[in-house]
C-alpha cells in the first residue's frame, strides 16, 4: 500500500491527543483476560468479596480472553517497525488500582507492552477513551460500548467463545459493511421496505457515496498503519464480509474508492452465512451490527458486536 495520507478520525486529527502518530486500542481487562471466575464471585458476594478474591491471588496468572491473540499481534507490530512506538493499547477497567494488580501482573507475565491504563474501581471507563486518543474499544460491556459509539468512537462488545489462536503473526482484521464501516442508510430502506426496494435504491444510488459509518475512522488509521509496510509483507490484512451481493457490490465499491480506502479482500455472500468464510480469512476479530450474525460468526472466529443502527432499535 503506498496511500499515507492522516486519519479522519477525531481523535487521531486533535491537536490535543497524547499520541497523534499511533493507533491506538483501548481493552477492558475482561475482554484482555478470562475473569470470568473472579467476575461471578463479584456478582454472586459482592465488592468486598470480590476485592478479597482478586488480591489473594493477584500473583496467579490469568488464562487468556477473547481479545488476547488479537493485542499480542498488535504489538508485536512495533518490533516490526522499530523506532519508536506505532500502536498502543490501553487498559480500561473497572476493577480498582488494589484489585487491578493481578491484571497487571498478568500483562507483565504474557510480555505485553501495556504500559498505561485507568482503574475505575466500580465507574465505567468509557469517559477516558477519547482523551487517551483511542481509535477502537474492546469490551465485554454493552454499556460502555454504547456510550463509546456515542462519543463518535469505534466500538465493539466481545462475544464469548470464538477466539481462535491463529498460526501466524499478520493480523487479520473483518468488517461487515452497513452499519459498520458505512452508515445504516441503506440498511434502513432493506429493514422498512425490503429487499427489492433495497436493491433499486442501491442501483440508482451506484455513484453516490454511502455515508460513514462508526469503524471509517478506525479503517482509515488502519490502512495508514499499513502504508509503512511493503505490500507484500504487511503484517496486517483487511477483509468486507457483507451479505450484499450484485447489484448493490457497486455502491461500496465507488464508496471505497472514493474514501480513497483500499481493502485487501471483499466478499460479497448475498445471505450466505458469514462464519465459514471468516475462518477461510483467518479472521483475528470480525465486526457486525447484527446480533444474529455476530451469533453464527462466534462460533468460527472472535467476533464484536457493533451495537448501532437499525438492527439494535430494538434492543
Amino acid at each position: 500500500m503506498t496511500n499515507t495520507r492522516q486519519t479522519g478520525s477525531p481523535q487521531a486529527d486533535s491537536p490535543q491527543s497524547p499520541a497523534v502518530n499511533k493507533l491506538i486500542i483501548a481493552i477492558s481487562s475482561r475482554a484482555l483476560f478470562d475473569l470470568r471466575e473472579s467476575h461471578q464471585v463479584y456478582e454472586e458476594q459482592g465488592v468486598e468479596a470480590f476485592s478479597a478474591y482478586q488480591v489473594a491471588r493477584e500473583n496467579d496468572v490469568l488464562p487468556k480472553g477473547e481479545a488476547f491473540s488479537l493485542v499480542e499481534k498488535f504489538l508485536q507490530i512495533n518490533e516490526r517497525l522499530g523506532g519508536a512506538p506505532r500502536v498502543e493499547v490501553i487498559l480500561l477497567s473497572r476493577n480498582s488500582a488494589d484489585t487491578g494488580l493481578r491484571v497487571f501482573n498478568s500483562i507483565e507475565h504474557y510480555g505485553l507492552s501495556i504500559s498505561r491504563a485507568a482503574f475505575c474501581n466500580g465507574g465505567s471507563p468509557y469517559r477516558y477513551i477519547a482523551p487517551f486518543g483511542c481509535h477502537l474499544f474492546l469490551s465485554t460491556d454493552g454499556g460502555d460500548v454504547r456510550r463509546a459509539l456515542e462519543q463518535g468512537i469505534a466500538a465493539a462488545t466481545l462475544i464469548p467463545g470464538g477466539a481462535r489462536q491463529r498460526g501466524d503473526e499478520v493480523l487479520r482484521f473483518a468488517f461487515d459493511g452497513d452499519a459498520v464501516i458505512f452508515s445504516d442508510e441503506a440498511e434502513q430502506i432493506f429493514k422498512r421496505e425490503g429487499l427489492a426496494a433495497f436493491t433499486t435504491a442501491e442501483r440508482a444510488s451506484a455513484r453516490q457515496p454511502l455515508q460513514g459509518g462508526p469503524f471509517k475512522g478506525f479503517l482509515e488509521a488502519l490502512q495508514h498503519l499499513q502504508a509503512e509496510f511493503h505490500a507484500d509483507d504487511c503484517p496486517i490484512r483487511t477483509a468486507l464480509v457483507t451479505a450484499r451481493s450484485a447489484p448493490a457490490h457497486e455502491r461500496v465499491i465507488r464508496t471505497l474508492r472514493a474514501w480513497n480506502i483500499r481493502i485487501d479482500e471483499s466478499i460479497f455472500l448475498g445471505g450466505l452465512p458469514k462464519g465459514e468464510f471468516l475462518r477461510a480469512f483467518g479472521a483475528d476479530v470480525f465486526f457486525d451490527d447484527q446480533p444474529n450474525h455476530c451469533a453464527s460468526a462466534g462460533e468460527h472466529v472472535a467476533t464484536g458486536h457493533v451495537p448501532h443502527g437499525i438492527a439494535n432499535l430494538e434492543e
